[in-house]
């Protein structure tokens, strides 16, 4: 009996997710919000919360963040993203820095302690990969040239986490300082040895990999995520950097037909976790902090789209593909419930820690799509005033070259024709003296004793002289 709610629940599950998706496409929508709505409805306190297929729900939901990090990580080489990281590092640095910081200070000012302020940190710095991933996947922008940059600022993110979370977790077990540093020690070491193998050996295991049997290649590929995932969980290390990892490893002929093969288990997987996601989140317990988390979101999200815009810009990415950068981080998701559930979990004494990080979560993973999706027209229209401005300068510039041209022309001709200035380049003869020797037909013409004064000597006109009569 047991069994057959489930299969009535899970049935009623997808065909609703079905049927929300149709809905979205209709309306020229993402469908993630629906999704998370979707699930809200039916979570604890809501209008009809599920109990059968819940557990099934949250192994469906980490199964979709796998698969939506290792279909993304199959769209780049280890090559592209390792000189993405490079570039992109100040980026990320900026990115701790400008998102993590607003997090901290509402901690700070609800005087919750340090450990709880740190939680609100990193719930406030991280972006959803999920979600953006899913997003960049329905607006067709895998593609476009700032989406590596993307890429990298999320890798990034993820990378940090894999550092971050270990010292979370010391601080809110209230561990030694030794015993946290041995965490991060591991993090940095599974984090090694996963790019060296994307990065030296990718070739080799895209052969071991590599199958015709498509069956096959689904369970190889599907198999081999989920159990570097699994190692990466356990050892604190985020299951999507595994499986993103996995996808970069997998290039060439094998990363076209895993993507194929993939791509419907993907959308099934990944529509499970925005349902759950909505589970998870009470809705009686959002009024009390709305507030306070959409003024954080409000300021999250305009930090988020100033970071991508600046990534962009390093990366020579044009205005509008600066833009779409930016509001494609916009969302927050997974990572942000991981972090405020360790620290929920805890026993850390927090007044409304919990409400506060579910309304901030909800907001920005219900609008982030939403804002992901204006960045297109936006970013257009920016770039079209922008032509428009320099253009106008450029011909205000032309012409004010031209005016500077005509009048210093006409200044030009003005002096040419004036008479005081044609007597004043006129040659003046030279001045003589009584001993001056001066050359008449050749030879040197000297004064004798007898002729009159020079100022009343004339030149004749062959350049002899004579006297003035």
């Amino acid at each position: 009996m047991e069994s057959a709610y489930l299969l009535i629940e899970l049935g009623a599950i997808v065909l609703g997710l079905g049927l929300l998706g149709r809905l979205a496409g209709r309306i020229g929508l993402s469908p993630i919000p629906l999704y998370l709505l979707a699930g809200l409805a039916f979570g604890y306190g809501g209008l009809l919360p599920l109990g059968a297929s819940e557990e099934f729900i949250s192994t469906g939901a980490e199964i979709g963040v796998v698969l939506l990090l290792l279909l993304l990580g199959l769209e780049y080489s280890a090559s592209e993203l390792t000189t993405n990281l490079r570039t992109q590092a100040p980026a990320g640095l900026a990115n701790i820095v400008a998102n993590g910081t607003p997090g901290v200070l509402i901690g700070l000012i609800l005087q919750w302690p340090l450990a709880a302020v740190v939680a609100m940190g990193g719930v406030t710095y991280a972006t959803s990969s999920g979600i953006t991933a899913k997003v960049l996947t329905d607006l067709g922008r895998l593609g476009n040239r700032e989406t590596p940059v993307v890429l990298s600022l999320l890798v990034l993110e993820d990378l940090s986490m894999a550092l971050y979370l270990p010292v979370l977790t010391a601080m809110l077990a209230g561990v030694s300082f030794w015993a946290g540093l041995t965490s991060v020690a591991i993090a940095l070491g599974a984090i090694s040895v996963a790019l060296l193998v994307a990065l030296r050996y990718g070739r080799q295991v895209g052969r071991f990999v590599f199958s015709e049997n498509r069956e096959v290649l689904l369970l190889i590929v599907f198999g081999l995520a989920l159990l570097v995932a699994g190692i990466a969980q356990e050892l604190q290390v985020s299951e999507a950097v595994g499986a993103f990892l996995v996808g970069i490893a997998l290039s060439g002929r094998v990363a076209e037909s895993a993507r194929s093969v993939l791509s419907p288990l993907r959308d099934l997987f990944a529509a499970v976790f925005f349902v759950f996601f909505g589970l998870r989140t009470d809705p009686t317990e959002i009024p009390s902090m709305l507030l306070p988390a959409l003024a954080l979101a409000v300021i999250t999200a305009l930090t988020k789209i100033g970071v991508g815009i600046w990534a962009a810009r390093r990366a020579k990415i044009a205005i509008a593909g600066q833009i779409r950068a930016g509001t494609a981080i916009v969302s927050r998701g997974e990572f942000n419930i991981v972090i405020a559930g360790l620290a929920t979990g805890s026993g850390i004494i927090a007044p409304g820690f919990a409400a506060l990080a579910a309304a901030y979560v909800l907001i920005l993973a219900i609008t982030g799509p939403l804002i992901a999706r204006a960045g297109e027209p936006i970013g257009r229209a920016v770039a079209r005033r922008v032509n428009q401005r320099r253009g106008r300068k450029a011909e205000l510039t032309a012409q004010s070259l031209a005016a500077a041209n005509k009048t210093a022309m006409a200044q030009a001709e003005a002096a040419r024709l004036d008479p005081a200035t044609l007597e004043h380049e006129m040659p003046e003869a030279p001045a003589r003296s009584d001993l001056d020797t001066l050359p008449t037909d050749g030879y040197p013409a000297q004064r004798v004793r007898g002729d009159p004064p020079a100022e009343r000597r004339s030149q004749d006109d062959d350049g002899a002289y004579s006297e003035t009569p």
